[in-house]
């Protein structure tokens, strides 16, 4: 029997580490798309890659199976055994158009990082939603035109030769000769309907991205005149400027010397 002092191991609790997390109270939505316009969309969609003849093909070749009774008979022979090789079919039908899409969540959002992109569609039976949320943010500070399709997987998936299709970004090109995709983004553009980002005031989705480049030119270069250094008083504006930002006093109540702080001793002389 055990000792009334001593607890039992399925008594000891265990420890559950806590992990502090921030939570914004402002979260994105996606902006909805009227009916005609979904419709629209899709068909452009579909029409083009249907043209384009653009699919990933994958053949499955059979390989028998070989019991050891046929491979001690063909090592017993001296006949060279076939072997079978892969078709050279598999992989993408035009991989020069295919290396202008991003398909999937994780290669738009690499896209969007590197600010690559020109339009992006997300498909909106994603489950659970909140897998393309970040997508919101990062097109609207970019000023990428962004949109949740419904049945965007359904319609895309299939000429693709895909399974699903989450969310689909187009490239920018270096030069407007080699884009493929140039009269269907100019199309679908004007159908998207602009993002709202609550803490970003003033943010288009709808700008071009050449102007973007030419604002961006333009504040480094006033950067670099100024210094890039920060005034504390420009800080301070910023913060009052915000009414939903109330700063509370800091009230010290006591204060408690380090026990673990090694001092030198003073010598003297």
């Amino acid at each position: 029997m055990a000792t009334p002092g001593k607890p039992l191991k399925k008594e000891i609790k265990r420890h559950i580490p806590a992990k502090t997390s921030f939570t914004s109270p402002l979260t994105p939505t996606w902006m909805p798309l009227p009916q005609q316009d979904m419709y629209f969309i899709l068909k452009t969609l579909k029409d083009k890659l249907i043209s384009m003849g653009l699919e990933k093909k994958e053949m499955k070749v059979y390989r028998p199976r070989r019991t050891k009774k046929d491979q001690k008979a063909a090592s017993a022979s001296s006949e060279p055994v076939p072997q079978v090789q892969d078709t050279p079919k598999n992989g993408w039908t035009d991989v020069a158009a295919r290396r202008q899409l991003a398909i999937g969540i994780n290669e738009v959002t690499k896209a969007l990082e590197r600010n690559e992109l020109k339009l992006v569609l997300v498909c909106k039976s994603v489950k659970p939603g909140h897998m393309t949320n970040h997508l919101i943010a990062l097109s609207a500070t970019r000023g990428v035109p962004a949109c949740q399709v419904p049945r965007l997987s359904e319609s895309v998936s299939e000429p693709l030769g895909l399974k699903s299709v989450l969310a689909l970004g187009f490239r920018q090109c270096a030069s407007k000769d080699e884009e493929v995709f140039t009269d269907t983004v100019d199309a679908i553009k004007p159908k998207v309907p602009s993002l709202h980002v609550a803490w970003l005031p003033g943010a288009a989705a709808t700008e071009d991205p050449a102007d973007m480049e030419e604002e961006e030119e333009e504040e480094e270069e006033a950067g670099e005149k100024r210094g890039q250094k920060r005034k504390l008083e420009s800080e301070s504006e910023e913060i009052s400027e915000s009414p939903s930002c109330t700063l509370q006093p800091l009230k010290v109540k006591k204060i408690v010397a380090n026990p673990e702080k090694k001092r030198k001793k003073k010598v003297k002389t």
